[in-house]
């Protein structure tokens, strides 16, 4: 095997969490910061909350708005086939009836 090759392993890692949570383990990095522990993650805790990165939550609920009036401001495309059946002229035809 190589020598001085592979990094330096530290033993003694702390991790800190967003919520304030630390515990030590073992990396190649001296200090690692998470967002999420297994204090306060949903599926440990029972709770259910959204876990808001990067503002996705709100990027997301922006776009059912969004979604929710332009489905109520623009007609389906059922109901303009509908009124595109209204509007086009009728052939010979059914002008005279005929089957």
């Amino acid at each position: 095997m190589k020598t001085n090759i592979h990094p330096q392993f530290f033993v003694d890692t702390v991790v800190t969490c967003a919520c304030g949570n630390t515990f030590t383990t073992g990396s190649t990095k001296k200090s690692i910061n998470v967002e999420v522990c297994y204090k306060c993650h949903p599926l440990y805790t029972g709770e259910q909350r959204f876990i808001d990165v990067k503002g996705r939550v709100d990027t997301f609920k922006k776009k059912q708005q969004f979604a929710a009036t332009y489905k109520a401001t623009h007609k389906s495309k059922k109901d303009r086939k509908k009124m595109g059946d209204e509007k086009r002229t009728k052939s010979l035809r059914e002008l005279l009836g005929e089957n």
